[in-house]
Protein backbone atom coordinates (compact mmCIF):
# COMPACT_ATOMS: atom_id res chain seq x y z
CA UNK A 1 0.00 0.00 0.00
CA UNK A 2 1.03 3.63 -0.27
CA UNK A 3 2.07 5.61 2.79
CA UNK A 4 2.68 9.40 3.00
CA UNK A 5 6.37 8.69 2.57
CA UNK A 6 5.75 6.70 -0.60
CA UNK A 7 3.41 9.32 -2.00
CA UNK A 8 5.91 12.09 -1.43
CA UNK A 9 8.80 10.25 -3.09
CA UNK A 10 7.89 10.95 -6.75
CA UNK A 11 7.63 14.64 -6.00
CA UNK A 12 11.03 14.53 -4.35
CA UNK A 13 12.59 12.77 -7.30
CA UNK A 14 11.05 15.26 -9.70
CA UNK A 15 12.35 18.14 -7.63
CA UNK A 16 15.81 16.61 -7.67
CA UNK A 17 15.91 15.88 -11.37
CA UNK A 18 13.94 18.79 -12.80
CA UNK A 19 17.04 20.92 -13.28
CA UNK A 20 19.31 18.03 -14.17
CA UNK A 21 20.91 17.80 -10.74
CA UNK A 22 20.56 14.73 -8.48
CA UNK A 23 18.49 15.02 -5.31
CA UNK A 24 21.48 14.46 -3.01
CA UNK A 25 22.86 17.87 -3.95
CA UNK A 26 19.90 19.51 -2.29
CA UNK A 27 20.68 17.58 0.87
CA UNK A 28 24.32 18.62 0.62
CA UNK A 29 23.38 22.28 0.29
CA UNK A 30 21.03 21.92 3.25
CA UNK A 31 23.76 20.30 5.34
CA UNK A 32 26.26 23.04 4.46
CA UNK A 33 23.77 25.76 5.39
CA UNK A 34 23.15 24.06 8.74
CA UNK A 35 26.90 23.70 9.27
CA UNK A 36 27.31 27.44 8.67
CA UNK A 37 24.64 28.18 11.25
CA UNK A 38 26.35 25.80 13.68
CA UNK A 39 29.68 27.61 13.25
CA UNK A 40 27.98 30.91 13.96
CA UNK A 41 26.41 29.42 17.09
CA UNK A 42 29.78 28.11 18.25
CA UNK A 43 31.29 31.58 17.77
CA UNK A 44 28.53 33.09 19.91
CA UNK A 45 29.14 30.42 22.55
CA UNK A 46 32.84 31.31 22.69
CA UNK A 47 32.06 35.01 23.10
CA UNK A 48 29.26 34.46 25.59
CA UNK A 49 31.24 31.95 27.65
CA UNK A 50 34.08 34.36 28.33
CA UNK A 51 31.95 37.32 29.42
CA UNK A 52 29.25 35.33 31.24
CA UNK A 53 31.64 33.71 33.69
CA UNK A 54 33.38 37.02 34.36
CA UNK A 55 30.08 38.26 35.79
CA UNK A 56 30.04 35.61 38.50
CA UNK A 57 30.76 36.90 42.01
CA UNK A 58 33.97 35.93 43.75
CA UNK A 59 37.70 36.38 43.28
CA UNK A 60 39.42 33.18 42.14
CA UNK A 61 42.78 34.34 43.51
CA UNK A 62 41.39 34.91 47.01
CA UNK A 63 39.54 31.62 46.82
CA UNK A 64 42.77 29.80 45.97
CA UNK A 65 44.56 31.64 48.79
CA UNK A 66 42.18 30.38 51.47
CA UNK A 67 44.08 28.70 54.28
CA UNK A 68 47.31 30.41 53.28
CA UNK A 69 48.64 33.61 54.81
CA UNK A 70 49.34 35.58 51.63
CA UNK A 71 50.21 39.27 51.56
CA UNK A 72 48.56 41.69 49.09
CA UNK A 73 51.80 41.68 47.09
CA UNK A 74 51.68 37.90 46.82
CA UNK A 75 48.03 38.05 45.75
CA UNK A 76 48.95 40.55 43.04
CA UNK A 77 51.78 38.28 41.89
CA UNK A 78 49.41 35.31 41.68
CA UNK A 79 46.89 37.41 39.78
CA UNK A 80 49.64 38.39 37.32
CA UNK A 81 50.65 34.73 36.90
CA UNK A 82 47.07 33.82 35.99
CA UNK A 83 46.75 36.78 33.62
CA UNK A 84 43.87 38.29 35.59
CA UNK A 85 45.59 41.66 35.90
CA UNK A 86 45.31 42.32 32.15
CA UNK A 87 42.52 44.48 30.71
CA UNK A 88 39.35 42.51 30.05
CA UNK A 89 39.52 42.98 26.29
CA UNK A 90 43.11 41.68 26.22
CA UNK A 91 42.07 38.65 28.26
CA UNK A 92 39.26 38.06 25.76
CA UNK A 93 41.52 38.04 22.70
CA UNK A 94 43.98 35.76 24.49
CA UNK A 95 41.10 33.42 25.29
CA UNK A 96 39.80 33.38 21.71
CA UNK A 97 43.27 32.77 20.27
CA UNK A 98 43.95 29.85 22.60
CA UNK A 99 40.51 28.37 21.97
CA UNK A 100 41.06 28.38 18.21
CA UNK A 101 44.28 26.45 18.86
CA UNK A 102 42.31 24.01 21.06
CA UNK A 103 44.18 25.27 24.11
CA UNK A 104 41.60 25.60 26.89
CA UNK A 105 44.11 26.90 29.42
CA UNK A 106 45.29 25.61 32.78
CA UNK A 107 42.99 25.05 35.73
CA UNK A 108 43.53 27.42 38.66
CA UNK A 109 42.54 24.74 41.16
CA UNK A 110 44.19 21.60 39.76
CA UNK A 111 47.21 23.25 38.10
CA UNK A 112 46.67 20.99 35.07
CA UNK A 113 45.59 21.66 31.47
CA UNK A 114 41.81 21.80 31.22
CA UNK A 115 41.82 19.51 28.19
CA UNK A 116 43.56 16.82 30.28
CA UNK A 117 41.00 17.16 33.09
CA UNK A 118 38.17 16.83 30.57
CA UNK A 119 39.82 13.77 29.06
CA UNK A 120 40.04 12.15 32.51
CA UNK A 121 36.36 12.77 33.31
CA UNK A 122 34.56 12.35 30.00
CA UNK A 123 34.66 8.54 30.13
CA UNK A 124 32.67 8.41 33.37
CA UNK A 125 30.11 10.85 31.97
CA UNK A 126 29.67 8.89 28.74
CA UNK A 127 29.23 5.68 30.73
CA UNK A 128 26.60 7.12 33.05
CA UNK A 129 24.66 9.41 30.73
CA UNK A 130 24.93 7.07 27.75
CA UNK A 131 23.50 4.16 29.71
CA UNK A 132 20.74 6.33 31.15
CA UNK A 133 19.88 7.67 27.69
CA UNK A 134 19.72 4.19 26.16
CA UNK A 135 17.36 3.01 28.90
CA UNK A 136 15.20 6.11 28.50
CA UNK A 137 14.94 5.73 24.72
CA UNK A 138 14.03 2.03 24.86
CA UNK A 139 11.40 2.28 27.59
CA UNK A 140 10.09 5.68 26.54
CA UNK A 141 9.45 4.73 22.93
CA UNK A 142 8.05 1.31 23.85
CA UNK A 143 5.58 2.75 26.34
CA UNK A 144 4.77 5.68 24.06
CA UNK A 145 3.85 3.28 21.24
CA UNK A 146 1.63 1.16 23.48
CA UNK A 147 -0.07 4.20 25.03
CA UNK A 148 -0.60 6.00 21.70
CA UNK A 149 -2.00 2.94 19.93
CA UNK A 150 -4.62 2.37 22.65
CA UNK A 151 -5.50 5.89 23.84
CA UNK A 152 -7.69 5.98 26.90
CA UNK A 153 -6.78 2.46 28.00
CA UNK A 154 -5.72 1.68 31.53
CA UNK A 155 -2.10 1.38 30.44
CA UNK A 156 -2.30 4.74 28.64
CA UNK A 157 -3.72 6.53 31.66
CA UNK A 158 -1.22 4.99 34.06
CA UNK A 159 1.90 5.52 31.91
CA UNK A 160 0.90 9.05 30.92
CA UNK A 161 0.23 10.03 34.52
CA UNK A 162 3.55 8.64 35.74
CA UNK A 163 5.49 10.29 32.91
CA UNK A 164 3.91 13.69 33.56
CA UNK A 165 4.86 13.46 37.22
CA UNK A 166 8.45 12.45 36.42
CA UNK A 167 8.75 15.14 33.75
CA UNK A 168 7.85 17.82 36.29
CA UNK A 169 10.07 16.54 39.11
CA UNK A 170 13.39 18.40 39.59
CA UNK A 171 16.26 16.05 38.81
CA UNK A 172 18.23 16.78 41.98
CA UNK A 173 15.15 16.23 44.14
CA UNK A 174 14.47 12.86 42.54
CA UNK A 175 18.11 11.89 43.08
CA UNK A 176 17.94 12.82 46.77
CA UNK A 177 14.68 10.90 47.11
CA UNK A 178 16.26 7.78 45.61
CA UNK A 179 19.25 8.20 47.91
CA UNK A 180 17.03 8.27 50.99
CA UNK A 181 14.89 5.37 49.78
CA UNK A 182 17.38 2.88 48.37
CA UNK A 183 20.80 3.88 49.66
CA UNK A 184 20.53 5.22 53.19
CA UNK A 185 18.86 2.12 54.61
CA UNK A 186 15.99 1.85 57.08
CA UNK A 187 16.84 1.07 60.68
CA UNK A 188 19.06 -2.03 60.90
CA UNK A 189 18.49 -2.75 57.19
CA UNK A 190 21.56 -1.65 55.19
CA UNK A 191 21.30 0.40 52.02
CA UNK A 192 20.80 -1.51 48.81
CA UNK A 193 23.11 0.53 46.58
CA UNK A 194 26.29 2.62 46.97
CA UNK A 195 25.71 6.32 47.50
CA UNK A 196 28.71 7.99 45.88
CA UNK A 197 31.48 7.59 43.35
CA UNK A 198 32.00 5.17 40.49
CA UNK A 199 33.71 2.37 42.41
CA UNK A 200 34.36 1.17 45.93
CA UNK A 201 37.59 2.00 47.74
CA UNK A 202 38.48 -1.69 47.88
CA UNK A 203 37.09 -2.49 44.43
CA UNK A 204 38.00 -6.01 43.25
CA UNK A 205 39.32 -6.97 39.82
CA UNK A 206 37.77 -8.65 36.81
CA UNK A 207 34.06 -9.33 36.61
CA UNK A 208 33.59 -8.38 40.26
CA UNK A 209 34.87 -4.90 39.42
CA UNK A 210 32.32 -4.53 36.61
CA UNK A 211 29.61 -5.61 39.02
CA UNK A 212 30.81 -3.05 41.55
CA UNK A 213 30.69 -0.24 38.95
CA UNK A 214 27.24 -1.43 37.88
CA UNK A 215 25.97 -1.20 41.46
CA UNK A 216 27.28 2.36 41.70
CA UNK A 217 25.48 3.24 38.43
CA UNK A 218 22.02 2.05 39.46
CA UNK A 219 20.76 5.12 41.31
CA UNK A 220 22.26 7.88 39.10
CA UNK A 221 21.19 6.00 35.94
CA UNK A 222 17.69 5.56 37.31
CA UNK A 223 17.52 9.28 38.10
CA UNK A 224 18.63 10.28 34.59
CA UNK A 225 16.44 7.75 32.79
CA UNK A 226 13.30 8.49 34.83
CA UNK A 227 13.26 12.16 33.88
CA UNK A 228 14.31 11.75 30.24
CA UNK A 229 12.16 8.73 29.40
CA UNK A 230 9.01 10.72 30.18
CA UNK A 231 9.85 13.11 27.34
CA UNK A 232 10.23 10.28 24.83
CA UNK A 233 7.01 8.66 25.98
CA UNK A 234 4.93 11.82 25.61
CA UNK A 235 6.44 12.81 22.24
CA UNK A 236 6.05 9.29 20.83
CA UNK A 237 2.49 9.01 22.10
CA UNK A 238 1.53 12.36 20.60
CA UNK A 239 3.11 11.51 17.22
CA UNK A 240 1.41 8.13 17.06
CA UNK A 241 -1.98 9.63 17.91
CA UNK A 242 -1.62 11.91 14.88
CA UNK A 243 -0.70 9.00 12.61
CA UNK A 244 -3.58 6.79 13.81
CA UNK A 245 -6.10 9.29 12.46
CA UNK A 246 -4.49 9.43 9.00
CA UNK A 247 -6.24 7.98 5.93
CA UNK A 248 -3.48 5.49 5.12
CA UNK A 249 -3.95 3.78 8.50
CA UNK A 250 -7.70 3.50 7.90
CA UNK A 251 -7.03 2.11 4.41
CA UNK A 252 -4.58 -0.46 5.76
CA UNK A 253 -7.13 -1.65 8.28
CA UNK A 254 -9.83 -1.77 5.63
CA UNK A 255 -7.63 -4.04 3.51
CA UNK A 256 -7.68 -6.56 6.33
CA UNK A 257 -4.13 -6.15 7.64
CA UNK A 258 -3.58 -7.28 11.18
CA UNK A 259 -3.55 -4.54 13.79
CA UNK A 260 0.02 -5.35 14.77
CA UNK A 261 1.14 -5.12 11.14
CA UNK A 262 -0.56 -1.75 10.66
CA UNK A 263 1.15 -0.42 13.75
CA UNK A 264 4.59 -1.88 13.06
CA UNK A 265 4.86 -1.36 9.30
CA UNK A 266 2.95 1.89 8.75
CA UNK A 267 2.07 3.98 11.80
CA UNK A 268 5.20 3.59 13.96
CA UNK A 269 7.83 4.34 11.24
CA UNK A 270 6.12 7.64 10.44
CA UNK A 271 5.53 8.48 14.11
CA UNK A 272 9.21 7.91 14.88
CA UNK A 273 10.35 10.79 12.69
CA UNK A 274 9.59 13.61 15.18
CA UNK A 275 11.49 11.74 17.89
CA UNK A 276 14.71 11.81 15.84
CA UNK A 277 15.37 15.43 16.76
CA UNK A 278 14.73 14.77 20.44
CA UNK A 279 17.04 11.74 20.49
CA UNK A 280 19.92 13.67 18.93
CA UNK A 281 19.37 16.60 21.26
CA UNK A 282 19.71 14.32 24.25
CA UNK A 283 22.86 12.77 22.76
CA UNK A 284 24.38 16.25 22.89
CA UNK A 285 23.65 16.44 26.59
CA UNK A 286 25.26 13.03 27.10
CA UNK A 287 28.67 14.62 26.47
CA UNK A 288 27.96 17.35 28.98
CA UNK A 289 26.48 14.98 31.49
CA UNK A 290 23.96 15.96 34.13
CA UNK A 291 25.53 18.43 36.54
CA UNK A 292 22.90 17.94 39.24
CA UNK A 293 22.92 14.13 39.09
CA UNK A 294 26.70 13.90 39.18
CA UNK A 295 26.82 16.40 42.05
CA UNK A 296 24.20 14.50 44.08
CA UNK A 297 25.89 11.13 43.61
CA UNK A 298 29.50 12.45 43.53
CA UNK A 299 29.96 10.84 40.12
CA UNK A 300 33.44 11.77 38.80
CA UNK A 301 32.32 13.08 35.42
CA UNK A 302 32.15 16.38 33.57
CA UNK A 303 29.10 17.51 35.53
CA UNK A 304 30.92 17.10 38.83
CA UNK A 305 33.98 18.82 37.35
CA UNK A 306 31.85 21.78 36.26
CA UNK A 307 30.28 21.98 39.72
CA UNK A 308 33.72 22.05 41.34
CA UNK A 309 34.86 24.77 38.93
CA UNK A 310 31.89 26.99 39.88
CA UNK A 311 32.58 26.51 43.57
CA UNK A 312 36.14 27.93 43.35
CA UNK A 313 35.48 29.84 40.89
CA UNK A 314 37.91 28.44 38.32
CA UNK A 315 37.36 30.52 35.17
CA UNK A 316 39.41 28.41 32.77
CA UNK A 317 37.85 25.13 33.91
CA UNK A 318 34.33 26.57 33.77
CA UNK A 319 34.92 27.92 30.29
CA UNK A 320 36.37 24.67 28.98
CA UNK A 321 33.65 22.36 30.33
CA UNK A 322 30.82 24.72 29.40
CA UNK A 323 32.07 25.12 25.84
CA UNK A 324 32.34 21.36 25.44
CA UNK A 325 28.74 20.92 26.60
CA UNK A 326 27.45 23.74 24.39
CA UNK A 327 29.36 22.66 21.28
CA UNK A 328 28.17 19.06 21.72
CA UNK A 329 24.55 20.22 21.87
CA UNK A 330 24.98 22.46 18.80
CA UNK A 331 26.58 19.67 16.78
CA UNK A 332 23.91 17.14 17.73
CA UNK A 333 21.11 19.58 16.90
CA UNK A 334 22.69 20.23 13.51
CA UNK A 335 23.07 16.51 12.87
CA UNK A 336 19.44 15.98 13.90
CA UNK A 337 18.27 18.53 11.32
CA UNK A 338 20.30 16.86 8.57
CA UNK A 339 19.17 13.33 9.49
CA UNK A 340 15.55 14.47 9.62
CA UNK A 341 15.98 16.02 6.18
CA UNK A 342 17.33 12.72 4.85
CA UNK A 343 14.73 10.49 6.49
CA UNK A 344 11.57 12.43 5.64
CA UNK A 345 10.98 13.08 1.91
CA UNK A 346 8.27 15.58 2.81
CA UNK A 347 10.92 17.83 4.34
CA UNK A 348 13.15 17.54 1.27
CA UNK A 349 10.28 18.45 -1.06
CA UNK A 350 9.22 21.48 1.01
Amino acid sequence: MTTPLDAAEPAVQAAGSGDGRPAYRGTLRYALSKAGGALLSVAMVIIGTFFAFRLLPGDPVRALAQGRNMTPAQLDLERHRLGLDKPLIEQFFDFVGKTLRLDLGTSYEYKRPVIDLIGDRIGATLLLAGTGLAIAVIFGLWQGIRAGWRPGSRFDRFSTGVSLVLWSVPTFWLGLLLLMTFAAGIGPIPGLFPTRGIESVDAPDGFAYLLDVGMHMVLPCLTLAAVVYAQYLMVMRSSLLEEVSQDYVTTARAKGLRDDDVRRRHAVPNALLPTVTLVFMRIGFVVGGAVTVEAVFSWPGLGQLFYEAIRVPDFTLMQGTFMLIAVAVILMNTLADVVYHVLDPRVRSA
